[in-house]
C-alpha cells in the first residue's frame, strides 16, 4: 500500500513539473493581446466557457478598490510565545474594528478570542503541531478536537516536513488526513502549512500533491518560525499546482500593503501577518501607522 502510493505521488509529481515546465508565467496573470486585460478574464475566453454551459466565473478584484475586503482576506496573527491575554484582547478588538477574517493565536487562547469575538465577523484560527510539525498524528487529531470544542472554527497544521523529505508520502497522507478528517467532521478549516522555506521546488510540489489529496481547504506556505516566510514565486507556484477549487495562504513576512497585493495577485486567497492593522491603514490613508499589537513579531 505505502509503496504504491508512493508511486502514484512520484507519478503524479512527474506530470506536474512537466505541465509546470511546458507553460511558464503563473497561469492568468499574463495579458491577454486581444483585450490587454489579465488572460483569465479575456472577454472572448470567458463567452466560450459561457457557451460551453459555464454559469460562475471566479475572478480576485483589485484589492486597493476594496479596503474592507483586504481585510476579510487577513489571518490576524499573534503566536509569539510571550504573548499576554492583554495582547491578545487588543487583537481580538482590532479584529472586531477592521473586520479581519480570524485571529490566529495559539491554542491556550482559542477559548478566550472565542468569547471576545462573539456576535463579530471575525473568527478563531489556531495552529497544530505548531511549528515543527514532529508531532504523531493522533497527538495532531486530538489537539485539533480539543481546539474546535474550544471555538476554533480553522486549524492552521504544520505538515511533518521530515517525512516529507523522506519520501514517506503514507505518514505524510495520513499525518494531513488525521487533521482534516476531524476538521470535516466538525465543521471547521483545515489549511496544511508545509513550511516553503525549507523545501526544494519539487518538494513544494510533492506537498502541494500531498495537501490535495488529504482533502485540505488550504495550503499554506510557512509558519513564520523557519529560515523564510512567503514568497511570490512560491504563492504563484502552489496556486498552479493546486488550481483554483482550494484556498492558498501566503503567511511569514508579510510586512506591509505592497506585499500583501503581491502575494493576492499571485494567487493567494488568504495572508497571514501580524500587522494587518498596518496593511489596512496603508490602504486608507496611504500611510503607515505606529506600531500595533503584533508589529513585532516576524509573523
Amino acid at each position: 500500500m505505502a509503496h504504491s502510493q508512493q508511486a502514484l505521488v512520484e507519478t503524479v509529481v512527474r506530470a506536474v513539473l512537466a505541465a509546470l515546465d511546458a507553460r511558464p508565467g503563473v497561469a492568468g496573470f499574463e495579458a491577454c493581446v486581444c483585450h490587454n486585460v489579465l488572460d483569465g478574464c479575456c472577454p472572448d475566453r470567458m463567452s466560450h466557457f459561457a457557451l460551453a454551459g459555464v454559469d460562475r466565473f471566479g475572478l480576485r478584484a483589485d484589492p486597493s478598490v476594496y479596503p474592507h475586503g483586504v481585510a476579510s482576506l487577513i489571518d490576524h496573527t499573534l503566536l509569539k510565545p510571550e504573548a499576554s491575554q492583554g495582547d491578545i484582547e487588543r487583537l481580538c478588538a482590532e479584529a472586531r474594528q477592521y473586520g479581519f477574517a480570524t485571529v490566529c493565536v495559539n491554542p491556550t487562547w482559542v477559548h478566550y478570542c472565542a468569547h471576545a469575538l462573539r456576535g463579530a465577523s471575525a473568527r478563531v484560527c489556531t495552529v497544530v503541531g505548531f511549528p515543527l510539525g514532529a508531532t504523531l498524528p493522533e497527538v495532531k487529531a486530538l489537539e485539533t478536537k480539543r481546539v474546535i470544542e474550544n471555538g476554533a472554527s480553522e486549524v492552521d497544521m504544520v505538515l511533518n516536513i521530515g517525512a516529507l523529505k523522506s519520501n514517506l508520502y503514507s505518514l505524510v497522507h495520513d499525518d494531513i488526513e488525521a487533521v482534516t478528517s476531524v476538521c470535516r467532521r466538525m465543521g471547521a478549516i483545515s489549511k496544511v502549512i508545509i513550511e516553503t522555506a525549507l523545501l526544494t521546488d519539487e518538494e513544494k510540489v510533492k506537498a502541494a500533491v500531498l495537501v490535495r489529496t488529504g482533502d485540505a481547504d488550504f495550503i499554506k506556505t510557512s509558519t513564520g518560525f523557519a529560515s523564510g516566510g512567503a514568497t511570490v514565486a512560491d504563492v504563484a507556484l502552489l496556486r498552479r499546482v493546486v488550481g483554483p477549487d482550494m484556498g492558498v495562504k501566503a503567511a511569514g513576512g508579510v510586512r506591509d500593503l505592497k506585499s500583501a497585493k503581491a502575494m493576492i495577485d499571485a494567487g493567494a486567497d488568504r495572508i497571514g501577518a501580524s500587522v494587518g492593522v498596518k496593511i489596512v491603514r496603508e490602504l486608507t490613508t496611504g500611510a503607515a501607522p505606529a506600531a500595533t499589537s503584533g508589529d513585532s513579531s516576524k509573523y
